[in-house]
This record gives structure tokens, sequence and C-alpha cells, in this order.
């Protein structure tokens, strides 16, 4: 019987090394800007989020069933590396959510990013065709006022368009991932 639960014991140590691997080194958390660096289209946010741009998007919860949807408009706008960027959430339920980011752009491409909604600073980069940007966002009460870590990555695509996929985790377990694009609003 000893040897038995030793054996467990070790067979769920193992497990979690392995788990803890695979998301250190080869899963969505592991991606870093250098691996965009020499992609194209350059994304630099100062023009690519400049303007008005429509959005459409799925949160999947933890189970990975689509939670919630959404539209949105997004507005950016910049005067050098000091930038707004408002975002008009409409959910399929009828519920609406305003966030505005204030944002700094550095010469070396660091981002530093607030919103009312955001526990302090949010930190990011951008590099080649991509842009990453970790922060903790606090949910609204009747969402349970749960503070989760927040990584966002977007791509520029070659049209203007960019797709952004997030994962949110709280206590290290992903408990949401959000999938949405945008596009440029023809003028």
């Amino acid at each position: 019987m000893l040897k038995t639960t030793a054996l467990i014991g070790f067979g769920l140590l193992l497990a979690l090394a392995i788990r803890f691997t695979v998301q250190q080194f080869a899963s969505f958390r592991a991606q870093s800007p250098k691996d965009y660096a020499d992609t194209t289209p350059v994304f630099d946010v100062r023009r690519a989020l400049n303007g008005p741009m429509d959005a459409e998007g799925v949160i999947y919860g933890p189970l990975g069933r689509v939670a919630s949807r959404f539209t949105a408009r997004i507005t950016g706008s910049w005067d050098g590396g000091n930038g707004t960027l408002r975002e008009e959430f409409k959910f399929a339920t009828g519920r609406e959510q305003i966030r505005n980011w204030s944002l700094r752009v550095g010469n070396d491409g660091k981002i530093i990013a607030t919103a009312p909604d955001v526990i302090g600073q949010g930190t990011g980069e951008q590099s080649g065709s991509a842009v990453v940007l970790r922060y903790k966002l606090k949910l609204e009460k009747d969402a349970g006022g749960h503070v989760l870590d927040v990584v966002d990555w977007m791509y520029l695509l070659e049209n203007g368009s960019i797709v952004n996929r997030s994962e949110m985790r709280k206590f290290g377990l992903k408990v949401a991932e959000l999938v949405a694009t945008f596009r440029p609003v023809a003028n």
C-alpha cells in the first residue's frame, strides 16, 4: 500500500512538472516579443491603433466554451508617444462597458498602459508584427470583482486588421480566453 501511494505521488509530481514545463516553454504564455522581431508588417501602435476601429470577439470560459460574445468600437488618438484608446463594448447580453486606456510608447518599443480597471500599470512591447501587453484587470462587481492576470497578444495583418488573443488567469489557472479582430473603419 505504501509503495502504491508513493508511485501515485510520484506520478502526480511528474504530471505537474510536465505541465509546468509545457506552460513555460511551449504554450501561449511562452511567446516572446523576439519571436516576432523579424516579421512584417511592423506593428507601431501609434499608427495601427489610431482612429476608429470596429471589433468583434468571443470570450471563452475555463472549460473552453464560449461564455460571452461582443462587438466594440475602438478609437485611438495619439500625440507623439502618448495616446488614448477608448473601447466601447456591447455584449450579446445587452450589457455595455467602456474602458479608456492611456498609453505611452517609448522609442525602444516598450509600452506603459493604464486604465481605471487596471491595477497599477500594464507593461508591454511592440516587436515586428506583434504587440504584447501584460496587466492585472479588476472585473466589475457583477462579474465577481476578481483581479485577473491578463496577457494580450495582438498581431497586425497586411490589410491593417489586428487579431487579438488574450489569456486571463487567477492563481495561475486559466479562467478565460478572448479572441477578437479589430478592423479600421473606412473613411
